[in-house]
């Protein structure tokens, strides 16, 4: 700092030297015309070498330069936990997970301790909204950490999406993938059988339904998201969107994840189904091994559906979390939290 203010210093006293000469100058030269005509310019050279400095006009009549002072940079390594996270396309782990687990080794696992811990958190997803109003209201009027899930198909899901949008929701596309079985799962669903470009066409489609998304999941999809082939093509599309992918999970041959780290997609899977079985009983046995898991893992993502019995158990649940110790988080930072616990573990295991 200070050889930067000396540098400024000398600049500024050079600066005021030559705007006094220069000022000097076309006084003298002014009253001298006044005075004497056309005869005082034939004096000008004398009048110039009296009045500039000697060297002055041979350097500015050479070629401009400036001075150039160089500071070094010195660039912090921040491994925290508001760190930039930039994902890249590539085999494995994004890079930015690549570095942390090379860390790890090379410190003896102290990059565990470079993430700090909190609460047990916990994200809820509620899924299969826009078809009924009501329970799709129900939904949007839960905490606003509480992720939502718009089928593209039904006509009122833009409409809801922006309102869930404008209560603070993290917004997801319901994206319909093709079942084992019989199950309709909806209109421009994802198809084993069909080519790479329709269903780019058809994800294109349902992408363009949901206003302000953040990521996606899939509504049903068992045979979808085992079939690699099937698969790999809509996951680059999903890497250009620079979205997340939430594997709902409904096939335990589920290749999501695995694909997902391919291609440097954020993406994490379900833990738990809050209602399959729909009845306040069962799903506030959901909620609490919701709870167990986040106790012992850290994080757990949850799923449920517009139910009225599921909304009044969450309407409940949700009001009670903070106070019985437990963080609600979106789904895309439920996914962070989860990627980073599994490389922590990775990365103490070798």
């Amino acid at each position: 700092m200070a050889r930067a203010r000396l540098i400024r210093k000398s600049g500024c006293r050079s600066d005021q030297t030559l705007l006094g000469a220069e000022v000097l100058f076309w006084f003298v030269l002014v009253l001298a015309v006044s005075i004497g005509g056309r005869e005082a310019l034939s004096g000008l050279p004398a009048l110039m070498a009296e009045l500039v400095p000697p060297g002055m006009m041979a350097a500015e009549a050479g070629p401009p330069s400036r001075a150039i002072a160089a500071f070094p940079i010195d660039i912090k390594t921040d491994n925290g936990r508001y760190a930039p996270r930039v994902l890249a396309a590539g085999p494995g782990f994004p890079q930015w997970l690549q570095a942390r687990i090379a860390f790890a080794r090379t410190t003896g696992g102290s990059q565990q301790q470079a993430i700090p811990l909190s609460a047990p958190a916990i994200a809820i997803v509620i899924d299969d909204l826009g078809a009924d109003g009501v329970d799709t209201r129900r939904a949007i009027a839960l905490p606003k950490e509480v992720s939502l899930s718009f089928l593209p198909y039904p006509v009122a899901s833009p409409t809801f999406a922006r309102e869930a949008g404008r209560a603070g929701h993290q917004i997801l596309v319901h994206v319909p993938m093709e079942p084992d079985g019989n199950t309709d799962p909806g209109p421009n669903a994802l198809l084993t059988s069909l080519d790479p470009a329709a269903n780019d066409a058809r994800l294109d489609w349902a992408l363009s339904r949901i206003p302000g998304f953040a990521g996606i999941n899939n509504h049903e999809g068992s045979r979808f998201t085992a079939d690699r082939t099937a698969l790999i093509p809509v996951m680059e599309r999903v890497a250009e969107r620079h979205i997340f992918f939430l594997d709902s999970r409904t096939s335990a041959d589920t290749q999501v994840v695995t694909l997902a780290r391919a291609f440097g997609v954020a993406s994490a899977g379900r833990d738990v189904f809050l209602d399959d079985t729909v009845s306040a009983q069962a799903i506030a046995a959901q909620l609490a091994r919701a709870e167990t898991i986040a106790r012992a893992n850290g994080v757990v993502i949850a799923i449920g559906h517009p139910h009225p019995e599921t909304m009044d158990a969450l309407a409940r649940w949700t009001a009670q979390a903070a106070s019985r110790g437990y963080e609600l988080v979106t789904a895309s930072e439920a996914i962070r939290r989860k990627t980073e616990r599994e490389v922590r573990s990775l990365s103490a295991a070798r």
